[in-house]
């Protein structure tokens, strides 16, 4: 063979491996929306374009408040149905019981945003603006507090409530190291390699610790036994082996052996409880699901983590998703 052909053959081989490994890499890398949030105690992701898929002939048409539909209005975006992807860093507030409440929020919401209308309305609503690394920071005032948004991409807005603009300034920066594939926050370094490969929804970090001044959480109407110290790693991904079906995993790292095996416990009395409860319920779709989420729970430890696993039908996901617009309608 020609030296000139065998370079050229190498050389090809070469870009092939390196491209190879380039898409390799983003696999296994952060949603874009995560890797653009702050430092925090915990971060929630959301893929809505699987879960509409899941859950849309299950969900009730939503009942919007009064201010949201002026939003709507004005600005022709419906985050129930323009929302593609969502980021949502949480913060615990040093005084929980101060002006700007337990937790604030820093957050990348990813969708169909129409610039031209969303600009308007962020000009005619922003009580201040700010131009950083290229971008304009708008002062939005809401609830006693000050929301900061930025426009990061033609489908991409960055949004903030920590009380100065520390987190926004943040997001910013990472913007403009988002094309590697491994950067982002300290969480997302230390436990997104635990996230199953297919999973559309997820958690990770001190999930419980912004909110565990203002009580336990809850879920189905349950106290969960969470440690505000551990670590948690939810997750809800398809299972392969059956359609429609969704596999719930929450790994909780505890700070010892020992609350490990305690907190186990508690879940395990826990489940235990509420499958107590679901005979006396009546015979529908919603707590049909609720039945089999509760039949296929197991918790197991190993060493100082604990895990907790169940089947979620999308049923229950509908419900519980036309039950929170209910009640967000409501308020």
């Amino acid at each position: 063979m020609h030296r000139r052909t065998r370079n050229t053959l190498w050389i090809v081989v070469a870009v092939l491996v390196v491209l190879a490994a380039a898409i390799f890499l983003r696999s296994k890398a952060p949603p874009e929306a995560a890797r653009l949030l702050p430092e925090s105690d915990g971060i929630v992701y959301v893929n809505f374009r699987p879960l509409r898929a899941l859950v849309h002939k299950q969900v009730k048409p939503p009942v919007r408040v009064p201010d949201y539909q002026q939003f709507v209005d004005a600005t022709g975006i419906d985050w129930e149905r323009d929302l593609e992807e969502a980021a949502v860093a949480l913060h615990r507030m040093p005084d929980p019981n101060g002006p700007n409440g337990p937790v604030a929020y820093s957050m990348v919401l990813e969708g169909k945003v129409n610039g031209k209308r969303f600009n308007e309305w962020l000009e005619a609503n922003a009580t201040s603006r700010e131009s950083y690394a290229g971008h304009t920071v708008f002062s939005i005032p809401s609830n006693g507090r000050t929301v900061r948004v930025a426009r990061i991409g033609y489908d991409m807005v960055a949004v903030s409530n920590w009380p100065d603009t520390e987190k926004i300034h943040s997001m910013l920066d990472r913007h403009r190291t988002a094309a590697l594939p491994f950067a982002g926050s300290t969480l997302l370094a230390q436990y997104y390699r635990d996230v199953p490969l297919l999973a559309f929804a997820w958690g990770v970090g001190e999930i419980a610790r912004p909110f565990s001044e203002s009580g336990a959480i809850q879920i189905f109407g349950f106290q969960l036994p969470l440690n505000p110290d551990s670590t948690i790693i939810a997750s809800l991904a398809p299972v392969i082996s059956a359609k429609g079906v969704l596999r719930l995993r929450v790994e909780e790292i505890a700070t010892s052996e020992q609350i490990a095996a305690q907190q186990a416990a508690a879940l395990t009395s826990l489940i235990a409880l509420a499958r107590g409860f679901t005979p006396g319920l009546a015979d529908n779709a919603a707590n049909d699901s609720l039945k089999q989420l509760l039949k296929s729970a197991e918790i197991t430890t190993k060493n100082n983590r604990v895990l907790a696993s169940a089947t979620v039908s999308p049923k229950l996901l509908g419900g519980l998703a036309s039950d929170a617009g209910a009640a967000q309608a409501q308020k």
